[in-house]
């Protein structure tokens, strides 16, 4: 039976930010993910915004992590080479009751610490974005954006290439509780770990649960969204978000620019019952728009590309606030529930103050190296003609283009299967290249695609999952010449 010193359940933003923060130490360290990748949970679904603080109500811990991750999170992405752009943020008021709220929303900020904040007329809203409807906004100079998949997957690979084991399609089925240590039933084996840490996200209350800790529920609320065509980037250049509706819990419908030039709108926020129910529906697609419109008004359903929704492992069913749960509930078992968010932002933050619990019972010995930099290859799409011929003259794979609508080449599909943590899904490959995001959502690459993997590494078709279990692409063969399959 393999033994660690520290078991991380949950390969979302905050697992693998703990996994990389405890890898700076001589310790043996395992993360488990249920999901076939990492980041296919919460932490994928959801805005990629950087909150600067102010929503949240002064003296909570959500509060702090919120505040202190957003000031981590630049230098984190620039030593993980991560995008990362610091883009501004309009709360916008459409009335005066809403002006009220505004600045409440600037106080709370303060009291938080929050750097910068200003409520502005309508003339500077104008000045800013000039689509923006509204008579005042709250202007946020902190706010920024980025993409949790590239965050999450580069927190892993650093973690992983610090020494930390990582198993995908490994969920947790039975704990048992031990005097000296955690004994774990999985679906790939049993593992034993002096210190368990809970970091599932919507199955935080069920993991509680095998630990005999009875008193989290989790209450799934889905939240839809639309994504805009890049040629609607020209829209909004800053995060642009309503004053929050007080019924829901969430921020209201806003629309975010994202580092790779889309624009999405949403979310909603609707509790459900299941948490795997990632539907849209047809009511909620048309209130998305309708919203959006009240505040930019130039918003036009033609742009969308694609509809998703996430969900988010609420504490509170009634829209009330509820904190961050982060302690030691049980000896050595480190417990994370309700961790909604802002958890994107908090992730380092979170880490360390994980971090600082254990090392208050545990010493701990600093590794002599810890690789703290990780350098991604740049992107075919990103570099200038000189660059991509210079590629081109070492591989003649980056010269054939598989997927038009982002200019993803062979060579990178080819490196995307080869990721160091060994995800193997379609969805894998869309979230390291962005095959598949563009304007035409795989139509043109996706055959291409799975001609690759079949030509390079033998893949049959057949095998081949979108996501993970139950997820196949395909049922057979509609015919078959002389054992040479295509698709």
């Amino acid at each position: 039976m393999n033994i660690y010193d520290f078991a991380i359940i949950g390969g979302g933003v905050v697992g693998c930010a703990i996994a990389r923060e405890l890898a700076r130490y001589k310790a043996e360290i395992l993360l488990l993910e249920r999901e076939c990748d990492v980041c296919f949970g919460t932490s994928g679904r959801n805005s990629g915004v950087s909150h600067a603080g102010f929503y949240i109500p002064p003296n909570t811990l959500k509060a702090k992590l919120n505040v202190l991750g957003n000031r981590m999170l630049p230098t984190l992405c620039n030593e993980l080479d991560v995008p990362f752009r610091e883009i501004g943020k309009l709360v916008v008021a459409k009335n005066d009751d809403e002006i009220k709220y505004l600045e409440k929303l600037k106080r709370q900020g303060e009291k938080n610490g929050v750097v910068g904040l200003r409520i502005i007329d309508k003339e500077e809203i104008r000045e800013l974005e000039p689509r923006v409807n509204g008579i005042k906004a709250l202007y946020s100079p902190r706010s920024g954006i980025l993409d949790p998949f590239e965050l999450t997957i580069a927190l892993a690979e650093n973690a992983m290439e610090n020494g930390v084991d990582i198993m995908l399609n490994c969920e947790v089925r039975d704990i048992h509780v031990r005097e000296e240590f955690f004994e774990l039933k999985t679906e790939r084996g049993d593992f034993r770990a002096e210190y368990l840490i809970n970091s599932s996200g919507l199955s935080a209350d069920e993991i509680s649960r095998m630990v005999g800790i009875e008193k989290y529920k989790i209450y799934p609320c889905r939240g839809e969204y639309h994504v805009l065509d890049k040629n609607c980037s020209d829209i909004v250049k800053m995060l642009i978000y309503p004053v929050p509706p007080s019924e829901s819990g969430g921020l209201g419908v806003h629309l975010t620019p994202t580092v790779h030039g889309n624009l999405m709108l949403g979310p909603s926020a609707e509790f459900i019952l299941d948490k795997e129910d990632l539907s849209t529906t047809r009511e909620v697609m048309e209130d998305l728009i309708r919203e959006a419109k009240e505040i930019v008004p130039g918003i036009n359903a033609s742009g969308i590309i694609r509809s998703f929704s996430g969900i988010r492992p609420k504490l509170n069913k009634n829209g009330k606030f509820a904190d961050f749960v982060i302690k030691e509930e049980i000896e050595r078992f480190i417990n994370l529930v309700g961790i909604e968010s802002p958890g994107l932002t908090a992730a380092p933050a979170i880490a360390k103050f994980v971090l600082n619990i254990i090392r208050k019972k545990k010493s701990l010995e600093r590794k002599e190296k810890f690789k703290e930099t990780r350098r991604r290859k740049p992107r075919f799409s990103e570099l200038n003609e000189e660059e991509r011929a210079r590629l081109i003259g070492k591989d003649k794979r980056y010269s054939e283009i598989i997927c038009r609508c982002e200019l993803v080449t062979r060579r990178e599909i080819i490196d995307s299967w080869r990721n160091p943590l060994n995800a193997r899904s379609l969805n894998s490959i869309k979230i390291r290249t962005r095959a598949g995001m563009g304007r035409c959502q795989g139509s043109f690459c996706l055959p291409r695609i799975i001609d690759i993997l079949r030509e390079e590494f033998n893949i049959d078709p057949l095998k081949l999952t979108l996501s993970c279990k139950d997820s196949e692409m395909f049922f057979d063969y509609t015919r078959r010449e002389n054992e040479n399959h295509k698709c």
